[in-house]
């Protein structure tokens, strides 16, 4: 039996990359799948429902189930959409999978508001609507796995990212707090941030003659969170590159204390005392 059999899992971004890696992992182990993918270009353009029926057919031919849909999660309606499409066909969601995104990079001094606007529509707001329409049905379900998909961006920063790595780093955010909230519904919600080989990185200097950083590489990762092996585990954010498999956290450091006795710090003071205070 495999480790999702029964469960009815919701991809989004699932035509191509990570998305689809995971669909297939995910269909072999028994998930019943939606397979959610606007169709864009690479840089968000477009729309073009054939790549999420391709990903679904491929699926049925493998002998998997699935249906596909191309609602735009960036919007309330449309996530409510698609949450609706797995009622409607398969009568309860257990598995939510946050991966749809694209890319814009350009340097913040030639960063169009539209560009800005875009990018956290899809990976910020996408992630926030799929989730709150999906934690409503699992709240009643009393269960549910919800693995937001965030990235290095979000802790490293990167060179015309400000649009995907303050996405990212909201998303970090929101995985944690939303953890908070809805381990009282038995919903537990964590996050990947996956460094892999796809269309939208292959043209990156880093990939250029890598072939061990696949999408197949970063999909188990998935699939211990969608899974009971991960237990009650929530709001931790992992990241996979290749074989390496690490944890992402936010640490506040050892840092220094003024009394109150002693007055408030001032601008000399902390100076003076910043490599204790941001010492590791």
């Amino acid at each position: 039996m495999g480790l999702l059999e029964g469960k009815v899992a919701v991809i989004t971004g699932a035509a191509s990359g990570v998305g689809s890696a995971i669909a297939r992992l995910f269909a072999q182990e028994g998930a019943r799948l939606v397979v959610n993918d606007l169709g864009t270009d690479d840089e968000g353009h477009g729309r073009d429902g054939e790549p999420a029926r391709r990903s679904a057919q491929s699926i049925i031919e493998a002998g998997g189930v699935a249906v596909d849909n191309d609602d735009d999660v960036s919007t309330r309606e449309g996530a409510e959409s698609l949450v609706r499409t797995a009622m409607d066909h398969f009568g309860r969601v257990d598995v939510l999978i946050n991966n749809a995104g694209f890319l814009r990079n350009h340097g913040i001094l030639n960063l169009s508001e539209r560009d800005w606007e875009d990018v956290i529509a899809v990976h910020l707001h996408g992630t926030f609507h799929c989730t709150r329409a999906a934690a409503v049905l699992m709240r009643a379900q009393n269960s549910g796995r919800i693995v937001n998909t965030t990235n290095l961006a979000a802790m490293t920063g990167g060179f015309g990212q400000c649009n995907y790595a303050a996405a990212a780093s909201a998303v970090y955010g929101l995985t944690r707090a939303a953890a908070t909230e809805l381990g009282r519904y038995g919903i537990f919600v964590n996050a990947v941030a996956p460094l892999a080989k796809t269309r939208l990185t292959e043209a990156l200097p880093l990939f250029r003659d890598v072939q061990s950083m696949s999408p197949e590489h970063a999909a188990p990762l998935y699939l211990f969170l969608a899974s009971e092996l991960s237990h009650t585990l929530t709001g931790q954010v992992f990241a996979i590159a290749g074989g390496m498999l690490t944890m992402l956290r936010v640490m506040e450091s050892p840092g220094c204390f003024k009394s109150e006795s002693e007055g408030n710090w001032t601008a000399e003071e902390i100076s003076r005392e910043l490599q204790t205070i941001t010492r590791a």
